[in-house]
């Protein structure tokens, strides 16, 4: 397996005007896009760390409070970048690890896909 670096963090909140204010005002963080999903009733706000696109902060009504279910508040999932999403694949299984299966991203039409660490947390692997 070659994962070359993180390529993003998504964190869900329960107040996105407070997180955004938090993540914007108070750590410093750049924001690069904002986009409000009507069918979801969910912002979305891309964010910089150190000129780099990093951190998507989302939200969604009423999230529920979980450790690793892909829709609540806190961490969403981490993202590593690779660049052969079916041979990360085929070397994850090798190794008993279940994988979901390989979706494209609306927004960029990139391949990705989650599996989930030990404790349940989910981590996205996505195609350069």
């Amino acid at each position: 397996m070659n994962l070359k670096k993180i390529h993003h963090v998504a964190i869900i909140c329960s107040d996105y005007q407070r997180s955004k204010h938090f993540y914007v005002n108070f750590l410093g963080l750049t924001p690069i896009q904002e986009s409000y999903r009507e069918e979801r009733d969910s912002y979305k706000l891309d964010l910089e760390v150190g000129g780099q696109y990093q951190i998507e902060l989302f939200s969604f009504p009423d999230p529920p409070e979980r450790p690793s279910y892909p829709e609540s508040a806190g961490l969403r999932h981490l993202a590593f970048e690779v660049e052969n999403i079916e041979e990360t694949v085929t070397e994850l299984r090798r190794h008993g690890i279940t994988v979901e299966p390989i979706r494209v991203d609306s927004t960029t039409d990139k391949r990705f896909t989650f599996f989930a660490d030990p404790d349940g947390l989910p981590i996205e692997i996505y195609e350069a």
